[in-house]
């Protein structure tokens, strides 16, 4: 079984705190250790009187707020009575007064491996104060569910900066939250105090599954590891009036609209392009957001091969099929998104309006990509030099 950062922590005999700093801690319901023990009261009882608050990021502490720009209020938590400070309310960023309670913000948090889930970015706007106020950020590592190796997509343009894309990565980045914390601390000229905790037993090759740890869904509409495999594309439907399968038992492995075709649109695909997945015809009717209690037609994804899948791409080629076939029903959805609220959705979770623009225009999947190739290959040098794991 791999050692979590938490896990790390408590097996030494030494920690990345003075025995006078005040802590807080970033976490969420997800924040559990092998045991399921959760990690604030087991720092707690490690630390005794020194943990001193607790920060939540987008979703609430007890990952119960569905949706995006769904706010999560402050609170008190009864199990430590300590307060509990959303990073996904009134600010995303800590306030001068969330920085009051502590000398050494400790980071335990859950990731899924894709560009635009926003646990990223509450790190990095916490390494930002961090850096301000010369306090210390100490990184719990978790596994990247999805590996450690494959990278995939267009790099973020810094044009279409947001809360969903704060640095130019590509879709599927391949590390985990303490490499990637190392990375853009230092790539990205941020210059905060960080030291990692590093898993034990991990290995690049590794997808959630073959951890033998428990998975928590870190956001409600994350409630296995296969959604976290699908992601890296699906998310895109985000950006459009089609449903990303929320309101059902398989948000993001599901996708559809009342007016598909299921036959005409897998006819148009290129399935030698999109391996390692099945794309089921299905009907289903959400119980909430888009379509609520309408019918849709459309996929059930089956992930056949996880080593030769391609989410960005299938989900894309699936998005040019629909937009070809059913221009004037298909539609993108309308700002705000994420607290930007002058550019298309689709375009923040893309990264790049182009990719949008080339989408329509029927520009090949694989012609895009090969246009991406060069970035990717810099950016993969890029993080290699932060890389805490190998594979062997």
């Amino acid at each position: 079984m791999v050692q979590l950062g938490i896990d790390a922590l408590l097996s030494g005999t030494s920690y990345p705190w003075g025995k006078e700093d005040r802590i807080g801690l970033l976490c969420n319901h997800a924040s559990l250790n092998k045991d399921l023990l959760h990690s604030r009261l087991l720092i707690q009882q490690l630390c005794k009187k020194q943990l001193r608050c607790i920060l939540s990021p987008q979703h609430g502490f007890n990952a119960d707020k569905q949706d995006n720009m769904i706010e999560s209020d402050h609170m008190i938590d009864a199990q430590t009575n300590l307060p509990v400070f959303s990073l996904y309310g009134k600010s995303r960023k800590p306030t001068t007064e969330m920085l009051g309670h502590f000398d050494v913000l400790v980071i335990d948090l859950q990731d899924v491996g894709t560009r635009v889930y926003t646990f990223i970015y509450t790190v990095a706007y916490c390494l930002e104060a961090a850096t301000s106020t010369g306090k210390k950020v100490v990184i719990l590592d978790r596994p990247n569910p999805i590996g450690g190796i494959e990278i995939e997509g267009n790099l973020l343009d810094p044009a279409y900066s947001s809360f969903v894309g704060l640095f130019p990565i590509p879709m599927r980045h391949g590390l985990t939250m303490g490499e990637f914390t190392l990375m853009v601390n230092q790539e990205f000229g941020i210059g905060a105090s960080v030291e990692v905790i590093p898993m034990k037993g991990w290995k690049r090759h590794m997808y959630f599954e073959d951890t033998r740890l428990h998975w928590i869904y870190p956001s409600p509409n994350m409630p296995t590891p296969l959604t976290a495999v699908v992601y890296p594309g699906q998310v895109i439907w985000e950006g459009t009036m089609v449903s990303e399968g929320r309101g059902t038992t398989l948000p993001f492995e599901m996708c559809g609209a009342p007016y598909w075709r299921t036959g005409e649109i897998l006819d148009r695909l290129d399935h030698a392009t999109m391996p390692g997945c099945l794309m089921r015809p299905i009907g289903f009717e959400p119980t909430s957001g888009k379509y609520q209690r309408e019918l849709c037609r459309g996929f059930h994804f089956h992930v056949t091969d996880r080593e030769s899948f391609k989410p960005y791409r299938t989900s894309l080629s699936l998005l040019q099929a629909v937009i070809d076939l059913y221009g004037e029903d298909f539609s993108y959805s309308a700002p705000p998104y994420e607290y930007e609220y002058q550019k298309n959705p689709i375009d923040l979770i893309l990264g790049d309006a182009m990719v949008r623009k080339n989408l329509e225009a029927g520009t090949a999947i694989m012609d895009l990509e090969g246009e991406w190739n060069r970035d990717l290959r810099e950016f993969d040098a890029m993080r290699q030099a932060y890389f805490l794991y190998t594979d062997y």
